[in-house]
């Protein structure tokens, strides 16, 4: 196979509609809470007493409102962790809510999480950890029916689930019991036959784990790479780790630098779109621990990583733990707040684009399209966007600015319809000389990219795509004016969280 065969043949690869869709509003919460939460364990054995669990001031309404306003799209619960607690009321086993003394035995944290999301209208997914250290069907042919009777409940009883997130956890031999092998394949049947709209994440076919629960993305991320076993993925070596190491921040673990360029995926032959999730804490521990009231993570890091992840081509899913009243804690609060402030600053200022010239065109495909940005609510796919007529060795779009401003970030998006193409592009801004100079390098752009650099003052900034997988698709383009340190934090602040929980 030549070169461009190769390179017909990778950009053959796009998303599904459950891809695309997962990917227009890919900044989520992660929910661990349960049973660990009362003992101040990250994992437990399946031998603490469903007594311990009793929240004194349950509100998952609180937990909602927090999240959304923190620009969250959809939340993942923890309905069963490694312990095999269930936070629902569950028909396989007693070791569950109903033998807890919350609600006497009959509350649903998973039913009342339901009814918040919806009244609030943020979206609900699940996860189900298929590692159970309390049955004692695990180890045994009989646990994976156990698991699908569980996977049903929830995907039966909660109306529409926005995702599944499948851990790869197995942990038997720690306690003596046979090694486990999970029937992912039958998973998967089960799950795109009861929620088909559902997107299966981690040790699944549609989302892939970044490698590391740092926080930390690759500067040159690709959707499209080798073939793999989703049901693997490299995620038990690396991801939720002991208790021990699990209080410590978590160091970079990459399960590999390159993923998707194409020296890397020369020696393949099958290839699929499989974009990576950032999942990461807010605090060190995914469970909460009183301990580390004063470690949540800063604002500054907690935009980073937006900037870096979801502004990365990657998913992210922050992790929010509620505390023992059942509750998002006040320090938690606080930050996310904070950062929501900061975000919400640092894109209030898009500076209106006057016109933009680029090469010769696809037919309707005009240049000036990338400035809308806007997708079809069924397919997901854009509504309009550029392409050149010609292939060439780079391309040049530059847009004039309405007014001359202080920028300090651009937004692109490739149309990934078409696949993702761009391999490395440059930002170029015009000086009060007229001459352009660099202020930022990127290796793909993806579905979301965000180019942010040390502030300068122009009237006219152009992005120079190097290098490109045959023509490039892109979608949208936006530049925004720097915003120092957000909107003066403090009133703002005060101001948000009355509005957020003023009683209606």
């Amino acid at each position: 196979m030549n070169e461009r065969d190769r390179l017909e043949f990778y950009t053959s690869v796009t998303p599904s509609v459950v891809q695309k869709r997962i990917q227009r509003s890919g900044f989520n919460a992660f929910i661990h809470y349960g049973i660990n939460t009362f003992a101040g364990k990250e994992w437990s054995d399946g031998t603490l007493s469903p007594e311990i669990f009793n929240p004194t001031n349950q509100d998952t309404e609180q937990w909602v409102k927090v999240l959304k306003f923190a620009g969250m799209s959809g939340i993942i619960f923890t309905a069963k962790h490694h312990d095999g607690f269930c936070m629902w009321q569950t028909a396989t086993t007693d070791y569950s809510i109903k033998s807890s003394p919350y609600k006497e035995g009959k509350g649903d944290i998973m039913a009342e999480l339901q009814a918040a999301c919806k009244k609030h209208g943020m979206k609900l997914g699940v996860y189900l950890s298929p590692w159970d250290r309390h049955s004692d069907k695990y180890g045994t042919p009989e646990y994976n029916d156990y698991y699908v009777a569980q996977l049903t409940e929830l995907l039966t009883g909660y109306g529409e689930i926005f995702a599944v997130w499948l851990d790869g956890a197995c942990g038997a031999e720690a306690d003596g019991k046979s090694k486990q092998t999970y029937d992912f394949e039958r998973y998967y049947e089960v799950i795109r036959k009861l929620q088909p709209n559902a997107v299966i994440s981690n040790c699944g076919p549609d989302v892939r784990w970044v490698g590391n629960e740092g926080g930390f993305a690759r500067e040159g991320e690709w959707s499209v790479v080798p073939k793999i076993d989703f049901a693997t993925q490299n995620i038990i070596a690396g991801s939720q780790q002991s208790e021990g190491q699990n209080m410590k921040r978590q160091a970079l673990d990459m399960t590999g630098e390159d993923l998707g360029s194409r020296e890397m995926l020369l020696p393949y032959d099958e290839f699929v779109w499989l974009p990576a999730e950032v999942d990461v804490s807010v605090r060190p521990g995914w469970f909460y621990h009183k301990s580390q009231d004063g470690r949540v993570r800063s604002v500054n890091n907690l935009t980073y990583i937006y900037y870096t992840a979801w502004g990365g081509n990657s998913l992210l899913l922050l992790n929010v733990p509620p505390d023992v009243t059942g509750r998002i804690n006040d320090a938690d609060v606080d930050k996310l707040v904070r950062f929501r402030d900061r975000v919400e600053a640092a894109f209030s200022k898009p500076v209106p684009i006057d016109g933009a010239t680029a090469p010769e065109h696809e037919a309707g495909n005009k240049i000036k399209n990338v400035t809308r940005y806007g997708f079809d609510k069924k397919s997901y796919d854009a509504l309009s966007y550029y392409t050149p007529l010609e292939e060439a060795d780079s391309y040049e779009i530059t847009l004039k600015l309405a007014k001359t401003a202080k920028i300090d970030k651009l937004r692109l998006i490739e149309n990934v319809a078409y696949s993702q193409r761009v391999e490395s592009f440059r930002i170029e801004a015009k000086d009060k000389t007229g001459a352009f100079g660099t202020v930022y390098r990127g290796k793909t752009i993806g579905f979301n990219r965000i180019a942010y650099f040390k502030p300068v003052t122009t009237n006219e900034v152009r992005l120079v795509i190097e290098s490109s997988r045959l023509k490039p698709y892109i979608e949208y383009i936006a530049v925004y004016e720097h915003v120092k340190n957000g909107r003066n934090p403090l009133p703002p602040v005060r101001v948000a969280l009355k509005k957020l929980f003023a009683k209606k």
